[in-house]
């Protein structure tokens, strides 16, 4: 058997206290932990329903401030706000979880006897490279298939 870890080189980067770079990890590593809790809040089903109650709230006050400019601005700048702040949110969860999968599928390539070590960085490839290389797979898959 394989060992998996067996070609598998850390690199230790001690950061500095002092350094001018301590300050930017130490903020990234924050906004991640703050990025992590606030999307597994978010992303359930309770949190849609509590959004829903919110603007069922809203719509049935309507009435009671006219539908006047105001009441329309309060919904207005909350999910503004609200969806600017999400698009930073999500956008760090899915680079973690983007990152994650390409080095679990790195370690898996890694590992495998028969595949290729090309495909390691194959995000890194253009569009038309990354077309080139789907079309060889489907006309790979239609030899298999005899289609």
């Amino acid at each position: 058997m394989q060992q998996p870890f067996k070609n598998f080189k850390v690199l230790i980067v001690k950061h500095d206290e002092h350094s001018k770079n301590s300050m930017s990890v130490k903020t990234q590593d924050a906004f991640h932990k703050i990025s992590a809790k606030i999307a597994n809040k978010v992303g359930n089903a309770w949190s849609f329903f509590i959004a829903l109650a919110i603007i069922i709230i809203w719509a049935v006050t309507g009435p009671l401030f006219n539908f006047s400019d105001t009441w329309q601005l309060i919904i207005n700048t909350g999910t503004t706000i609200v969806t600017f702040l999400m698009v930073f949110v999500i956008q760090n969860t899915q680079n973690r979880d983007a990152r994650a999968v390409h080095l679990k599928l790195d370690e898996l390539i890694d590992t495998s006897r028969t595949a290729r070590s090309e495909f390691v960085d194959i995000e890194d490839l253009s569009d038309s490279e990354l077309d080139e290389l789907n079309q060889h797979f489907k006309e790979v898959k239609e030899k298999l298939h005899g289609k």
